[in-house]
């Protein structure tokens, strides 16, 4: 292949899964090595796989890295809508009568903005709290990408309350080192929802960025409760809950 010009090798290379293009075909000879390691070929990916732009608008200070975050981006939260029940969710703090899973809309609720969500989780009359850890690693982001690049982590979390009863809710998400020591934290102030409310959905976020070296964990919680302590399920309800990690 010496004598094929570059774009054209660019071309052929580009049809070769990431993977094998970073772990074999970079081992081949100087000159597919210099191509792999160069940003063309990952514009060029990118572009095939709708990642960016055929003008390549995107400024990103490194290709391969921003294609394969683009290719890793997901949710990491896992069950954020209740259709597992509790599934996934660890110290679960079941304050009253404890969490429930409800169909959209509910009693004196709304429908969710997305048709994709079916169900939510409802607080008591006593402080309900859940969380979730994410490992990094385990999800596919390794140690230079987030010491180096430090991609950012986007965190997203809906919430309502009935419109015949007010409420209580709070967001609490950490990064963690190996040591679960926390390096960056965004913590909402407890959010009043008033009885006599429209019922109406909001959704709340935070990115964090340039928070160092050293994150290997994502630790989210949220929770709440109504503000009548009346018995059943009353609290704020929360749903589509979401982590993502993004160029």
């Amino acid at each position: 292949m010496e004598s094929l010009p570059e774009a054209v090798l660019i071309r052929i290379l580009a049809s070769i899964p990431a993977v094998d293009l970073v772990l074999a075909c970079r081992l081949v000879c100087c000159q597919w090595k210099n191509l792999i390691d160069g940003a063309a070929l990952w514009i060029l990916k990118c572009q095939q796989e709708g990642f960016a732009g055929a003008e390549s608008e995107e400024n990103a200070e490194n290709w391969q890295n921003f294609y394969f975050l683009s290719k890793r981006r997901r949710n990491l939260i896992k069950n954020p809508c209740g259709e597992e029940d509790l599934q996934h969710w660890g110290e679960v703090e079941n304050g009253g009568d404890g969490w429930k899973i409800e169909e959209l809309p509910g009693d004196f609720g709304k429908e969710f903005p997305s048709e994709e969500v079916h169900k939510y989780f409802v607080t008591s009359y006593e402080w309900c709290r859940k969380s979730q850890v994410i490992d990094l690693r385990a999800e596919g982001y390794w140690e230079e990408l987030m010491d180096t690049t430090q991609p950012k982590v986007v965190v997203k979390d809906w919430y309502a309350g009935r419109s015949d009863a007010g409420c209580l809710y709070e967001l609490c998400v950490k990064l963690l080192s190996e040591n679960e020591d926390v390096l960056a934290e965004y913590k909402t102030e407890t959010i009043a929802i008033p009885e006599d409310n429209d019922a109406s959905w909001t959704e709340i976020s935070h990115t964090f960025s340039d928070y160092g070296p050293g994150v290997r964990f994502v630790r989210f919680e949220h929770g709440g409760q109504d503000t009548l302590f009346w018995k059943g399920w009353y609290g704020v309800r929360v749903t589509n809950s979401s982590v993502t990690v993004e160029p």
